[in-house]
């Protein structure tokens, strides 16, 4: 059984039952293998606990709508 997890940020009901079908879906037709054994997991993290470029999410995303917001 092909397994998928994905990480990422908070997202609404709506937006796991996409990305649950859209790549179930498009790993299905890659690899062959029926879409029934595809299993689809997905981990959420608070944006205070993930970073890159030495800070948090959550301060990039607030740096990035400052200067949007210019």
């Amino acid at each position: 059984m092909p397994y998928i997890t994905m990480e990422c940020g908070l997202l609404t009901t709506e937006q796991k039952e996409n990305l649950i079908s859209r790549l179930t879906l498009t790993a299905s037709e890659v690899t062959g293998i029926p879409q029934e054994f595809f299993m689809i997991t997905i981990k959420e993290l608070p944006d205070t606990n993930m970073g890159f470029g030495g800070k948090t999410v959550e301060r990039s995303k607030r740096e990035y709508q400052k200067v949007d917001n210019v």
